[in-house]
């Protein structure tokens, strides 16, 4: 039921010679050669598992091909874990960080393995969980994005990372930006979207960090008891910013199982089962151990499904001109047209 790794995919392979020859630099003690064998996914960065005789490792690296400057950075991912490990454990343990780019073209950095148990849209294979022992995994997923919110970033040494203020008017002006860049001639306008989350926009809830990708296939689960996380994976898009934000982020990707059938057809994890919290539930629980109140909700709810959007239409860009063949991408402009929908369903209901 771990999570496990399978064969490096065809024309991502790394030079474990070179690499292994890095690590022992770090790791004199090492011994042995490395078994590789890589993560599934990997529409952003590249995940390796590098299992030696006596030490389990991964290595994480940016893919082929041009990139924006602020994608894909190692550099910023790795500091960002080395300084949260101190005062938030749930991150695995930095083990280096190689900028030379002659070891294996690209920067990356390697980390010690946590193995546990991963929930993706499917419950692994044998695993059978009862509706209450759902329900207390369920809040300590949340209770750990809680705890994140509630670090000091700036004890941790994280300040430089944020731009400061008005972190919520930047991410509108900046998602509604890239959506028209992105944007092809079958895919919606988003306009009044875009416009009502312009003109609703709120001054920030708070600054603290954020991870930006909290989902349930990032969070590791011990195998001896599952309401137990011990590791939170992904911290490529952290930053400083407004915790709400986050939660948005994070509630786009819920899927009840009241939804419609698109919705559910899309699901990537399984927070439809019984036990699992509904949105409306996560919001209130969240707040609840947040001390705040939020009477607009809806700002929140609608910004995570845009910015979801922009993500779909960003990928759906990339098939649309060749410079992706995978057949999954043809047709995610309907998905954008889905998530239009319902973004409108929710700024109707708030009127």
């Amino acid at each position: 039921m771990l999570d496990a790794s399978g064969p490096v995919r065809g024309g991502e392979e790394i030079d474990v010679e070179a690499v292994d020859a890095w690590l022992r630099t770090k790791l004199p003690e090492l011994t042995g050669k490395p078994a590789v064998t890589q993560y599934p996914g990997g529409a952003s960065n590249w995940t390796y598992r590098l299992s030696y005789p006596d030490r389990d490792l991964v290595l994480r690296r940016p893919p082929y091909g041009t990139k924006a400057k602020s994608a894909h950075d190692m550099s910023r991912e790795y500091n960002i874990q080395k300084a949260l490990k101190p005062v938030y454990p749930y991150v695995p343990s930095m083990i280096g960080l190689c900028e030379d780019t002659s070891v294996l073209g690209v920067p990356f950095y390697v980390m010690e393995r946590v193995p546990g148990i991963i929930l993706r849209k499917r419950l692994p294979e044998g695993l059978v969980v009862d509706e209450s022992t759902m329900r207390v995994m369920c809040r300590s997923v949340i209770d750990k994005l809680i705890d994140l919110h509630k670090v000091d970033y700036r004890a941790a040494g994280l300040a430089s990372i944020g731009k400061g203020p008005g972190y919520a008017k930047r991410q509108i002006e900046g998602w509604s930006d890239r959506y028209e860049k992105a944007r092809t001639w079958n895919a919606p306008s988003f306009r009044y979207v875009r416009d009502w989350l312009k003109a609703h926009t709120p001054p920030d809830r708070g600054t603290c960090v954020i991870h930006n990708d909290y989902r349930f296939d990032n969070v590791v689960l011990d195998p001896s008891d599952m309401t137990r996380v011990i590791a939170i994976l992904d911290w490529e898009m952290a930053t400083i910013g407004d915790p709400l934000m986050d939660l948005g982020n994070s509630l786009a990707y819920w899927v009840e199982r009241g939804d419609d059938f698109i919705g559910r057809a899309l699901r990537r994890q399984p927070t439809h089962l019984p036990g699992m919290l509904s949105r409306r539930e996560v919001v209130e629980h969240y707040c609840d151990r947040m001390g705040i109140e939020v009477d607009n909700w809806a700002f929140y709810e609608a910004y995570g499904l845009f910015r979801l959007a922009v993500i779909v239409q960003q990928i759906y860009f990339r098939y649309f001109h060749r410079q992706t063949q995978n057949p999954a991408f043809k047709n995610f402009w309907a998905f954008a047209h889905y998530l239009e929908w319902r973004c409108r369903k929710i700024l109707r209901r708030a009127r």
